[in-house]
């Protein structure tokens, strides 16, 4: 029952990303940062919390799940050490995933010698 809950949401999730990138004129790259921002957003207003205990990964690994976690670390990082820790608690929350990024990044760029399209 677990893995149908992780996919259902992690489903609708993508399917939202789906519909808009076919029925609006945004760019990935603007969906990308709606989803980022409406995680964070759901999380200050308490509402991405209980998607991501009955989801699980299927929300908190996408995008959204992203911004649920920046989020997260910084009201956190206020109500224990105020305003700095409200700046700092996100990256400390999300450090991991964006150094993995940029590492898993680098490596396939030196594998596969990327080009910029012509």
């Amino acid at each position: 029952m677990e893995y149908l809950q992780v996919f259902a949401v992690g489903g609708c999730i993508c399917l939202a990303g789906q519909l808009l990138m076919d029925f609006t004129r945004l760019s990935p790259a603007r969906i990308l940062v709606i989803f980022v921002c409406a995680g964070a957003l759901l999380t200050g207003l308490g509402l991405y919390e209980p998607l991501a205990e009955f989801g699980k990964s299927g929300a908190t690994v996408p995008l959204p799940g992203f911004g649920y976690q920046l989020a997260k670390g910084a009201i956190e990082g206020a109500r224990e050490e105020g305003l700095l820790g409200a700046l700092s608690g996100g990256i400390q929350n999300t450090g991991a995933g964006i150094g993995a990024a940029i590492f898993f990044g680098y490596l396939i760029a030196l594998l596969f010698h990327p080009r910029p399209k012509p």
